[in-house]
């Protein structure tokens, strides 16, 4: 990957942790080198992150997805079956590769696979909070890109879902 250049004000996704604002580039001495850093701050929750330009790349820091991508997710959950491991610690590793990957495609597919999974089964207590985070990656950075509300994404989702024979639990579901 690329070292991606970001400017103040940029709109990037922190793998796992969602959307947030270049707010800062900044230099640090640290011992004899000078290291530079992004300062970003996590749109949910007020988070500050500083990553070292070095990093950008291990990190997975990128930009938010563009209309081209974006298309791609909606008829990614649109069509088809989603595959998912039976041995349960095996499926769990496996998503959790995936959320961490910082592909908004590869955080569609787990959502997908858990949806299709809850279809059949009950999920665990921790795949219901993947599937909460994976939902919550999606419709936050879909709502960045497309600048709009998360209702208007929210229901995007739903009808893209639909499309493919799933829906979200209700909300009491996903607590209980």
């Amino acid at each position: 990957m690329s070292s991606q250049s970001f400017t103040i004000g940029d709109k990037v996704v922190y793998p796992n942790h969602g959307v947030g604002v270049i707010e800062q580039i900044s230099s640090r001495t640290i011992g004899p080198n000078i290291e530079k850093f992004y300062l970003l701050k996590i749109k949910a929750s007020s988070l500050k992150v500083m990553v070292p330009f070095n990093n950008v790349a291990s990190v997975g820091l990128r930009r938010v997805v563009r209309n081209g991508e974006i298309t791609k997710i909606l008829d990614f959950l649109m069509d088809g079956k989603a595959d998912s491991n039976q041995d349960w610690k095996c499926r769990f590793k496996e998503n959790s590769d995936k959320m961490r990957t910082g592909s908004l495609l590869e955080v569609a597919v787990v959502l997908k696979s858990l949806l299709s999974l809850n279809q059949s089964k009950p999920l665990s207590f921790r795949e219901k909070k993947m599937l909460e985070r994976a939902r919550y990656l999606l419709v936050s950075e879909l709502a960045m890109a497309k600048n709009c509300e998360d209702d208007q994404i929210e229901e995007m989702l739903d009808k893209a879902l639909h499309k493919a024979k799933l829906r979200f639990p209700e909300a009491s579901s996903i607590e209980a």
